[in-house]
């Protein structure tokens, strides 16, 4: 595993799930990092755990909805660690909701979290790097009804479609000051925020478990892992592309034949 020693990093919604676990995995390779979000507890609970095993964070809340917000976290980053060389955009809101009832403020909270936010976020983090001269690596957590679409999430589907075309657009754009954008779009993943919004029931839960070929969960450390690899050295050639982590649920279900025999083989752990 490439060591991140002597860099600095920042992850937003970085106090759970994906974004606490890629926040913990970035530290255990040597870096440094800046854990944003808006609640201060559990940004502090991560950012303790970081400094508990060796390694140095910064908590600072922050709704990524808000330039000026964001403008003042990623100033706090460069004040502390004296430099940036990536970002992790991860923060996000969902629900599921038939397209017919969602309302225009559910429609502005996901699309202004989801878009704006890794915009705003983007924006702030590639404007330090250019006026530094520091090259750097921009990784987005998206999903992959970006480009299949998925009943119910429209809300989150458009705001994670246009994700991915600013992610390519700026891939492009910024090659020239050697800054990477790239995007992980893992399948359903076990954290609280995922489990009560989108499988409360256990009905969804064993439906959404259906859907999934390797018929798991993908942890929330794996995911971490994958960004930390397109942050390091070893995807200095890859940008603007989408690393898919799914357990091949965007392929599809079966439609088909008689259903496939499992075997009675139970899920690997992780």
């Amino acid at each position: 595993m490439e060591s991140l020693a002597d860099r600095a990093y920042l992850v937003t919604g970085g106090g759970t799930g994906i974004g606490a676990a890629t926040a913990l995995h970035l530290a255990a390779l040597g870096a440094s990092v800046t854990v944003i979000g808006r609640r201060e507890e559990p940004l502090k609970k991560i950012a303790d755990e970081v400094r508990r095993q060796g390694g140095d964070a910064l908590a600072h809340t922050a709704d990524v909805r808000d330039p000026a917000a964001v403008e003042a976290a990623v100033d706090a980053a460069m004040d502390r660690f004296g430099r940036i060389d990536g970002l992790v955009n991860n923060a996000a809101g969902n629900f599921v909701t038939p397209a017919e009832k969602l309302s225009p403020n559910g429609w502005r909270a996901v699309v202004d979290i989801v878009l704006n936010g890794t915009w705003n976020c983007t924006s702030a983090v590639a404007r330090r790097m250019i006026e530094t001269n520091r090259p750097g690596s921009i990784v987005s957590v998206i999903a992959t009804y970006a480009w299949t679409g998925h009943p119910g999430t429209v809300h989150s589907a458009a705001a994670k479609a246009g994700v991915v075309a600013m992610t390519r657009t700026l891939a492009v754009e910024w090659a020239r000051y050697d800054i990477r954008l790239n995007c992980v779009a893992p399948g359903p993943t076990e954290t609280e925020g995922a489990g009560s919004a989108l499988w409360a029931e256990q009905e969804d839960r064993d439906r959404v478990l259906a859907s999934v070929p390797l018929r798991r969960f993908a942890g929330a450390a794996e995911v971490g892992d994958l960004i930390g690899l397109l942050l390091s050295d070893r995807a200095a050639y890859i940008t603007g592309t989408t690393l898919t982590a799914d357990g091949g649920q965007s392929l599809g279900a079966q439609i088909y034949g008689p259903p496939l025999e499992t075997n009675g083989a139970s899920p690997s752990p992780r």
